[in-house]
């Protein structure tokens, strides 16, 4: 029974990414999601108690594999492990699949409603709180200089690398993972002694 469940909650998640890929968040109803599941509404709202609990677990899917990837590339030295980040970048974009330009729309909608709005950002306040502490650990080890302000360098990395996503989105072409590389080592030349 248990199986069952996880296969349905499965297809309803795979139906989802594929509705809002290729119709939008905004345009995407429940009907249509569960149509292309082949569930109920009923099998729907067991799992999910609205569309938007459902985008918001495709997200968190994403970050978490964002995050495996963090976590996968930690080095020796937080200059090492920036660069190392780098190197997650094409596994992002893979993981993205179709994701980015939903995500785009949703930030839009999500200006509007204060509820999906700190939904939304909760991610990046985590993320700007991950690499204030990184810094602060290249501080630490003597990787940064002590006078920089972690949080301000936080802030520029989570710039970087929200930029380059929106980016990879425009001209998915470039070779963004050396585009990373060299962003990366342009900011760690303005955070080292």
């Amino acid at each position: 029974m248990q199986a069952r469940s996880e296969e349905t909650r499965t297809h309803i998640l795979e139906a989802a990414l594929r509705r809002f890929a290729n119709h939008g968040y905004s345009a995407a109803s429940v009907d249509d999601i569960c149509a292309e599941a082949g569930v109920s509404k009923g099998a729907f709202y067991h799992h999910f108690p609205s569309k938007q609990a459902l985008f918001l677990e495709l997200l968190n899917e994403w970050l978490d594999t964002i995050d495996a990837g963090f976590e996968a590339a930690r080095k020796t030295t937080v200059p090492e492990t920036l660069l190392a980040f780098t190197d997650t970048l094409p596994g992002i974009f893979a993981a993205a699949d179709g994701r980015l330009p939903m995500f785009l729309e949703f930030w839009l909608q999500a200006s509007r409603d204060e509820a999906v709005w700190q939904a939304t950002v909760a991610p990046y306040q985590r993320y700007q709180h991950y690499f204030t502490a990184l810094v602060e650990q290249g501080q630490a080890e003597g990787s940064f200089r002590a006078e920089i302000d972690a949080p301000s360098a936080a802030k520029a990395i989570v710039a970087l690398a929200v930029g380059l996503l929106l980016q990879g989105l425009l001209t998915p072409e470039t070779d963004w993972q050396k585009t990373a590389r060299v962003s990366m080592e342009i900011l760690l030349h303005g955070l080292m002694k």
